[in-house]
């Protein structure tokens, strides 16, 4: 089989990408979706924010307890169930929206549900993909799996925004629900051994076992330091000051400013490609070098914010984000125990999630006070710095794979 593809010939890896790809395609337009349906019953941008913040503090509540469950039960199980509550709670949203009876509230409390949902699915996911092929073709089974999200990154939002202009919010969410309720009995197909048992230990038993192999590794408690930091430039920046620059500024503009996000994503999407062949021997070390790229646009974006020269800055970042994203899956998969990956992996998201929120916050208040010229600037060179500082410690830097992973590109070399 051809190498990229090579993770395909894992029959359990095969129905799980089938089912995410699934998932992805039609979860893509939620976001959209559930913003225009918020927007139709108030149009106001703080009952926007009260419904999506609902859903990121119930995740982030919610994500350390569902790690514990996914290193205790079966990961296919926990996702399956976790897709039974999003149909429920997507069905609830459409269904009160075609009868005229939502309310900011209720849709509220209903992303509170799928915020709690996605905080148990993302650690049994993060945990299930080493359980699902072989160390050869790890990489490359993240690689298609990045492939595929950041191909709806760049489409689903164009899908999304048909579907929601000629059929209204509610049918995109059916059309989610849909997709959830097909990947179900796709995800049945996957046949793995039941979770070995570790006795009877108290959920915060298994909480400081987790505590305890986060911080035992200086390579992965470092790097989620530095990005409580970079995220919250990231979304505060990116998120908030971008759109801000792109409205006031003619030389990006509105329409610019998409085909700058566009271009990120096509850059993420072609590295992926790439790294479906090309093996990344230093996971760490290239990976953090990607994250610095974005400094590029973000100083860009406050000295000269035109479309052409951004646009380029921004492929190069999202490229650079992918090798990172790649090489951090790897790195954690192929150095954290198994059993006690979903718990590991709990941690991490709970460090890049908090900051999220301050983040927006912070730099809606700093825009409001200094040049935001200035503030991109100043925020480029600190993201870079603090992404390049990691490389000083040993681990990150060091960091290899192990032989099995690389040992067939070293034989097709040699082939050659």
């Amino acid at each position: 089989m051809i190498r990229g593809l090579a993770a395909m010939q894992d029959r359990n890896f095969r129905w799980f990408f089938l089912a995410r790809a699934i998932t992805m395609i039609t979860g893509s337009m939620s976001s959209i979706a559930l913003a225009f349906a918020v927007l139709e019953i108030d149009n106001d941008a703080r009952s926007l924010s009260i419904v999506l913040a609902a859903f990121t503090v119930s995740n982030i509540v919610f994500v350390l307890f569902g790690g514990v469950v996914a290193d205790r039960l079966p990961r296919a199980l926990i996702i399956q169930s976790c897709y039974v509550v999003d149909i429920l709670s997507i069905g609830a949203m459409a269904a009160l929206l075609f009868t005229g009876t939502a309310t900011v509230p209720l849709l509220a409390i209903l992303s509170v549900v799928n915020g709690a949902s996605t905080a148990f699915v993302l650690p049994a996911m993060q945990g299930i993909i080493p359980q699902l092929t072989t160390p050869e073709h790890l990489q490359q089974a993240n690689a298609m799996l990045s492939f595929v999200r950041s191909a709806v990154t760049i489409g689903g939002p164009v899908i999304a925004g048909v579907v929601v202009a000629a059929a209204g919010p509610a049918w995109a969410m059916v059309v989610q629900a849909a997709g959830w309720l097909v990947a179900i009995p796709v995800l049945a197909l996957v046949k793995l051994p039941p979770p070995a048992a570790e006795g009877g230990t108290t959920m915060f038993h298994d909480l400081r076992i987790g505590w305890h192999e986060f911080w035992s590794r200086s390579w992965l408690w470092t790097i989620v330091l530095a990005f409580m930091i970079m995220n919250a430039i990231h979304v505060g920046a990116w998120g908030v000051v971008g759109p801000y620059i792109a409205k006031n500024d003619d030389r990006l503009g509105i329409t610019g400013w998409g085909w700058v996000l566009s271009a990120e994503g096509v850059g993420v999407l072609l590295m992926t490609l790439l790294l479906m062949w090309v093996p990344l021997r230093r996971p760490l070390r290239y990976g953090m070098i990607g994250m610095a790229a974005f400094a590029i646009p973000l100083t860009v974006l406050g000295v000269h914010p035109g479309v052409v020269l951004l646009a380029m800055a921004a492929f190069l970042a999202g490229a650079g984000a992918e090798v990172f994203a790649t090489g951090w899956n790897l790195a954690m998969m192929e150095n954290v125990p198994g059993e006690k990956l979903s718990r590991v992996a709990s941690y991490d998201m709970l460090g890049s999630f908090v900051v999220m929120p301050i983040g927006t916050l912070v730099y809606g208040w700093l825009i409001t006070q200094a040049d935001p010229a200035t503030v991109l600037i100043a925020s480029g060179a600190v993201y870079g710095a603090i992404a390049l500082t990691t490389l000083a410690v040993p681990s990150v830097w060091r960091m290899g794979r192990p032989a099995a992973a690389v040992a067939p590109a070293r034989a097709e070399v040699a082939d050659s």
